[in-house]
Formats: structure tokens, C-alpha cells, sequence
């Protein structure tokens, strides 16, 4: 079956993960847990960062995961409703200040105006919380070519349960096998076949590498400027 819809990840697929998330989630342990810089990088450590080449590791948490994810990591105490409620006080707190210090990939504008201009339907689904992802997907300037934003909390279970698939399918009126699912991540191809997928690209401007996705992937792309050339070549 033809695809006539496109979901993308957005850290690391649209925007550049470490470039835009190391210093926010640097500041908010400093000042969410009173730490020093030495324990900072060890919490991050923990989480994924990978120091020797300042870059998330492929498949962590701070890769690809969700604030909850975080929150069970960094705050082990505290209980399901205590740790509900941490997770959506921090998206609250610093999805503004994600949205400031934002670092696209690319100029997205023309890649996004040329799909939607071949006839594909456009959404974007990720781990980050709703209010996050739509204040970046605003900031960046592209809201007018995404029919929908599906964020961690827009679903019972995130990626990769398939449910972001299935929510943007459902939301635009075709079958999953007609959505085409793009990112960086293991988690992102894994959403892609749990949720009945057509094709799950990947994308090398995360921290997966070739070799880390290939095996998991459809087909593997440089960037998503690639994807129209890819798209009508099938």
C-alpha cells in the first residue's frame, strides 16, 4: 500500500538533540537537585550522556526516553503519583526554556513545503511531553505543515508501543500502513513495527549510527532532506 503520511521524531530527526537538550538538562539537575558540575555529570552519565564525545549514547534514556523516565531515574523515591506529578512540574517548568535554546538541523521550511507539496500528510510524534514539542515545532516555525503533534503524554504508552501510529493514523483517516515513521532511534523504527507502520526510515542526525539502525530500519537516509528522493524512487 501507497504511504500517504509522514510521522517524524523530532529530537535528533528535526532538531539537534545534544546541541539543544545537554545544557538544559545540565542546568535543571544543578538546580532541581542542588548538585555540583562533578555529580551533575554523573547523574547525566547515568541517563546516557556519554562524556568522551559529548553526545548521548544511542538507545538511552536522554537519547530518546520520556521526563518520566527521567523522574524514575533521578528521583527513585518518590511514588507513581509523586513521580506523575515531578514529571509534568519540570515539563512545565522547562519546556519555555527548550523552546529559547532550540537548534534546528536544518532549515526545515523547504524539506517540510516539498513533502506536503508531493501529496504526504504531515505529523510529528516524540517522547518529549506535548506542551514541549509544540512550543519547538512553533519556535522553529513550522507548525503550518504538521496536521497533528503527538507528544509522550498525548498517549497511554509512548514509543515504541505503536500507539503514536496509531493515534496519527486515526487523527488523519488512513490505515497505519499507509504512515511512513522517521527517527534516530531504535524506538522510533520499534514504534513503526509495533504500530503496523508501511516503512520506518531512519535518520543519521541523532546519536543512532548506520550500524546501530540498519538492522531495525526500511531504509536509512543522511537527514530528512533526503526523504523526498527516497519516497518517490519506491
Amino acid at each position: 500500500m501507497a504511504i500517504k503520511a509522514i510521522l517524524f521524531d523530532k529530537d535528533g530527526t528535526l532538531i539537534d538533540v545534544n546541541a539543544t537538550w545537554i545544557p538544559l538538562y545540565r542546568e535543571l539537575l544543578g538546580a532541581e537537585l542542588s548538585l555540583d558540575a562533578a555529580a551533575v555529570s554523573e547523574k547525566m552519565e547515568e541517563a546516557g550522556y556519554d562524556p568522551g564525545v559529548d553526545r548521548f549514547r544511542a538507545g538511552s534514556i536522554l537519547a530518546g526516553g520520556t521526563t518520566r523516565q527521567l523522574v524514575d531515574l533521578w528521583w527513585p523515591d518518590l511514588n507513581k503519583p509523586q513521580g506523575d506529578a515531578k514529571a509534568k512540574a519540570l515539563d512545565a517548568k522547562y519546556a519555555p526554556m527548550a523552546r529559547e535554546r532550540l537548534f534546528p538541523l536544518m532549515d526545515l521550511g523547504p524539506v517540510l513545503f516539498e513533502l506536503r507539496a508531493a501529496g504526504y500528510i504531515l505529523g510529528v510524534g516524540t517522547n518529549d511531553s506535548y506542551q514541549s514539542a509544540v512550543g519547538q515545532i512553533d519556535k522553529l516555525g513550522v507548525s503550518e505543515h504538521f496536521s497533528i503533534v503527538i507528544g509522550a503524554d498525548s498517549v497511554e504508552i509512548p514509543k515504541p508501543s505503536g500507539q503514536m501510529i496509531a493515534a496519527f493514523a486515526d487523527h488523519v483517516g488512513i490505515s497505519c500502513n499507509e504512515v511512513a515513521m522517521v527517527g534516530d532511534n531504535i524506538h522510533d523504527l520499534e514504534e513503526a513495527k509495533n504500530g503496523g507502520a508501511g516503512l520506518g526510515i531512519a535518520v543519521l542526525t541523532g546519536n543512532g549510527g548506520r550500524e546501530d539502525l540498519e538492522h531495525h530500519a526500511d531504509h536509512v537516509v543522511e537527514s530528512v532532506a533526503d526523504l523526498i528522493v527516497l519516497l518517490r524512487g519506491l
